[in-house]
């Protein structure tokens, strides 16, 4: 084990020295088995302004009330339903973090599961966070911020901003009990890349064993790189704060084009190539326009006065502008063109699904 004490000194000599400009380890991997854990828990709300749950759509408030007094020895007469109107029924969740301890503190997310319509000024009454396996991990109580907010008038009319009934109570929760991780014990050492590149895995491991020597470091496959690592806790703890600041060459992304389709938003990657094309782009546009008219008998005819409709309809087409794409045109010529025949984001999004279909563009389409 002296040798991996020396080694560490060495490496983080070198690291000190600045041996390579790239990403670091830590910001494209993790370390296997290190990771966060979600919680959840069922509570409620206390305190609101007149917008909680309407309990007699949501009877499950009102239960969880009366157990909450029974608790507190307060108990209701079985045909006593109260109608609270500052009360709300919550789902409570968190993220565990690796390494959590007891003692600490949690941010957690409030989100009403009933008919309330704000959780303003609210307090979350002490709630039980649970894991996966149904065990207790954290406790949460606190007053909620909002960030939203919401008014209504008496004719049903409402204004609402943002989303009032979900909110937060920064460091809320209370750790109880933590999840055991190993660092320790196991002589190999898997990281996983945050996006599976079978160049940038080749890339992680021969930085590696530039530094630590052949065959410490494997590349298994396109997301893990399996490293030789000391097996006592505490030296391990050292080499991984090593191996997390060694810089690495990362690949370049594959050529793909993400377009939104709420928004409109279209991102082009690097490296997205477009054969010759010709692209002919122009809209038609038709206005029907309804005027009625009224019709009046001639006098002592007999007839009815009524309202008649005319329609006039107007076919309009725009100009048609073509232009040409050559082959291996690169991302800003593409966007430079599509940009000077005065495009939509929509209107860009057909352009490309069109291209795509044409066989000219050479990307993954997404759309998400």
């Amino acid at each position: 084990m002296k040798r991996f004490l020396n080694l560490l000194v060495v490496l983080s000599s070198l690291l000190l020295m600045g041996i390579a400009q790239a990403e670091r380890i830590k910001d494209i991997a993790t370390v296997a088995g290190v990771r966060s854990n979600q919680l959840i828990g069922y509570g409620i709300v206390v305190g609101l302004d007149g917008t909680g749950d309407q309990t007699s759509q949501t009877p499950f408030t009102v239960q969880s009330v009366k157990s909450m007094l029974s608790k507190f020895g307060v108990s209701l007469p079985a045909n006593i339903n109260p109608q609270l109107k500052n009360v709300a029924a919550v789902t409570v969740s968190a993220s565990l973090p690796p390494f959590a301890k007891p003692g600490q503190n949690i941010d957690v997310t409030v989100a009403s599961i009933g008919n309330s319509t704000s959780l303003r000024g609210g307090a979350l009454i002490m709630t039980p966070l649970k894991g996966a396996d149904g065990e207790v991990y954290a406790i949460a109580q606190g007053n909620l911020v909002v960030g939203g907010f919401g008014v209504s008038g008496g004719d049903g009319s409402r204004l609402s901003v943002n989303i009032p009934s979900v909110g937060r109570i920064p460091n809320g929760a209370s750790i109880e009990r933590g999840v055991p991780m190993k660092m320790g014990g196991e002589r190999f050492l898997d990281l996983n890349l945050h996006r599976a590149d079978f160049t940038t895995a080749n890339n992680v491991a021969i930085s590696i064993n530039a530094m630590l020597g052949e065959g410490m470091a494997v590349a298994t496959d396109a997301a893990s790189i399996q490293v030789v690592a000391p097996l006592e806790q505490n030296q391990r703890v050292a080499f991984v704060s090593i191996l997390e600041n060694l810089e690495v060459k990362v690949a370049q992304a594959p050529a793909r084009v993400v377009i939104n389709s709420r928004t409109g938003t279209v991102v082009i990657g690097n490296n997205v190539k477009v054969d010759v094309a010709a692209v002919s782009h122009g809209s038609l546009t038709v206005t029907i326009v309804e005027r009625p008219a009224v019709s009046q008998p001639e006098p002592f005819s007999g007839g009815e006065t009524v309202v008649v409709g005319t329609t006039d309809i107007e076919v309009k087409s725009e100009g048609n502008r073509m232009f040409v794409f050559n082959p291996g045109v690169s991302l800003d010529e593409l966007v430079r063109a599509v940009n000077n025949v005065g495009t939509a984001p929509g209107d860009l999004v057909a352009i490309l699904e069109a291209l795509k279909e044409a066989g000219a563009l050479h990307a993954e389409l997404v759309v998400i």
